[in-house]
């Protein structure tokens, strides 16, 4: 599970540098750039969870 967790932080971090190109570049971020970092953070959160209560039983 921590590979799970691992593989989810780096696509975040990806997306987020992704995003912080548009910025430089002098680019709005679109509406919908912001329900995706919300969708993985949601996943990233959710797998952190499940991991942690599988390791306690």
């Amino acid at each position: 599970m921590p590979y799970v967790l691992a593989i989810i932080g780096l696509l975040m971090l990806g997306y987020a540098a992704g995003l912080l190109w548009h910025v430089r570049r002098g680019r709005r971020i679109p509406q919908v750039a912001y329900l995706g970092l919300l969708v993985l953070n949601g996943v990233l959160i959710a797998a952190l969870l499940a991991w942690a209560v599988s390791r306690r039983h």
